[in-house]
């Protein structure tokens, strides 16, 4: 037997071979209404595909040749795409052909058998043959038994290639209109993220379900206080709060089956609540999509293909509070199965030699921490850099107000500085910055139009005129990119500060603060590094910012400005 491709529809050898002489058939009516033919149905438009409308004429066709049919079997694909074999019940038809209850397959036309040129001729034209099945459309007025010259007569291929080509335009065309409405905002989705619900009067717009948002808050606030992913799905669970495909059927809201039907949250579920950027009031789509219109399998599309369009609906979560938990979520933040709460220092803190992550450790009654490195893998390649809890805890504390008092110190600068009759925008450092980068790109200018005469003279060869070409080129797109950032801060200056800058407003709202906890360091600190001496160093979010502040200061205030 020849060798047959499987293309989705389960295959083995059969033990058996209908005889060609067979005058007694065991016919399967095979019947697909796909949803484009449903959308139609619902139009008014069309209904000669109808589930209904197929069934009658397949048990017409079965009734008036009961004479050499002796059975008949129903199988019934309703809104399944024919552009692959992964229907339910084709695959039962096929298990019941290889199985030898059916040797006769019947359809309308061509296209319910498939839309997909080569899986329908790898069945008409191979496996129906090799299996002695006979294959019928009405349609086209094919019957391989007793015609089965028509099996291979021209409009067969054609109508197959038709039918394929049909369904690739369909598919570029729902792919265009969805990718507008995505770039203009529209959610296309065919169910509302949970904490939202569709406008009833317009479906792409999304309108915020007041009760479910109050749970999607619930599970942002409960994170960021340090509770862990599974500890937040625990306490949902634990106070009776329905997860939201119990949710949607307690409202009676449609329900995807992609979500499944557990009434229970589960850590992944929080996941995907705090991972949806759609709560920021952002519209964002097209993170996922269908390889093609033959191969209806879904990959995850890159990042930066993603289509974002800002405030397209109201907000749930503002982007403050998001952009914290993504920063929080790429730490390292796992916890034991039995754990609940997050420690105070779980993802953040460095090992100052090695750089890798230093952990908690547990002995007696005392809490301390040490590099990973030395712990887990070789005492050799890292020393401890131990140091007790109480004692980082304390100075990570002092740290922190360290930096709220010079926040405030600065503000008040800045106010003081702004109402002065006179106030300087040049940037002395900046100017001869930029003036040492441009003359260094223009060198580099030379360098490279000079280039072509010496390969033309003979003073280079080729090889060495394209590597040199190449890293000059290079050069200048980092020499550009470099004094584009320099003439932007020089721009930021002259504009000047304001007491309400975010990096000073950050910190200054922990004035009194004389307790250390997980929403603050989430918020304050980028990281802190452990010293073998036990020492600590904090790195603050806003470094950069807080940087610019200092310079607007020194550059226009006589006493020079304090920095940490």
């Amino acid at each position: 037997m020849p060798r047959i491709k499987n293309r989705g529809y389960q295959l083995f050898n059969p033990s058996y071979i209908a005889p060609v002489s067979a005058r007694r058939w065991r016919m399967a009516a095979y019947i697909r209404l796909s949803k484009e033919d449903l959308q139609k149905i619902k139009k008014g438009l069309d209904c000669s595909n109808s589930v209904a409308n197929q069934q009658g004429m397949l048990h017409d066709f079965y009734e008036s040749h009961m004479e050499e049919l002796e059975s008949y079997t129903e199988y019934v694909d309703d809104g399944h795409t024919g552009t692959d074999t992964d229907r339910e019940h084709f695959q039962d038809m096929m298990a019941d052909i290889m199985s030898r209850k059916i040797n006769c397959v019947v359809v309308k036309d061509l296209s319910r058998l498939a839309r997909n040129y080569s899986d329908a001729g790898s069945l008409i034209d191979n496996l129906f043959v090799q299996l002695g099945v006979r294959f019928i459309s009405l349609a086209e007025n094919v019957d391989s038994y007793l015609d089965p010259d028509s099996v291979s007569d021209i409009k067969v291929p054609i109508t197959n290639v038709m039918n394929d080509n049909y369904c690739f335009q369909t598919s570029k065309k729902i792919r265009q209109v969805f990718d507008y409405k995505r770039r203009n905002g529209q959610y296309i989705g065919s169910f509302a993220p949970f904490g939202y619900v569709k406008d009833p009067d317009d479906k792409h717009q999304l309108l915020v379900d007041p009760d479910a948002a109050e749970v999607v808050k619930l599970v942002y606030s409960l994170f960021l206080q340090g509770s862990s992913k599974r500890a937040v799905s625990l306490y949902l669970n634990e106070h009776g709060i329905p997860s939201p495909a119990a949710y949607r059927r307690i409202k009676g809201l449609p329900v995807s089956s992609a979500v499944g039907d557990d009434p229970m949250w589960s850590a992944r579920m929080i996941h995907e609540v705090l991972t949806n950027e759609i709560y920021t009031g952002d519209m964002v789509q097209g993170r996922h999509r269908v390889k093609s219109y033959k191969v209806h399998q879904i990959e995850t599309v890159p990042e930066e293909e993603w289509v974002r369009v800002p405030n397209t609906h109201e907000a749930i979560i503002v982007r403050e509070t998001f952009d914290k938990v993504q920063g929080l979520m790429k730490r390292d933040t796992r916890t034991s199965p039995q754990g609940r709460q997050v420690h105070l220092f779980s993802g953040f803190l460095r090992c100052a030699d090695c750089g890798k992550a230093v952990t908690r450790s547990v002995s007696g009654r005392h809490v301390y921490y040490a590099c990973s490195t030395y712990k887990n893998r070789s005492r050799t390649a890292c020393t401890m850099h131990s140091i007790k809890h109480n004692r980082l805890e304390a100075a990570v504390l002092f740290a922190i107000q360290q930096q709220v008092h010079l926040a405030v110190s600065y503000a008040e600068t800045v106010t003081r500085i702004n109402t002065a009759p006179v106030k300087k925008c040049q940037s002395k450092r900046l100017d001869d910055l930029i003036a040492a980068k441009e003359r260094e790109l223009a060198k580099v200018t030379r360098y490279k139009q000079g280039l072509y005469q010496d390969w033309k003279d003979g003073e280079i060869t080729r090889e060495d005129y394209h590597n040199m070409k190449a890293d000059y080129e290079r050069q200048t797109i980092t020499l550009t990119a470099v004094l584009k950032n320099l003439t932007a801060e020089r721009a930021e200056l002259a504009n000047g500060v304001d007491n309400e800058h975010p990096a000073l407003v950050a910190f200054m709202r922990y004035q009194n603060i004389d307790e250390l906890t997980r929403d603050i360091l989430v918020e304050l600190v980028d990281y802190i590094k452990v010293y073998e001496n036990g020492n600590i160093s904090v790195r603050f979010k806003f470094a950069d910012e807080l940087r610019k502040i200092v310079e607007y200061i020194e550059l226009n205030n006589e006493t020079p400005a304090l920095v940490v």
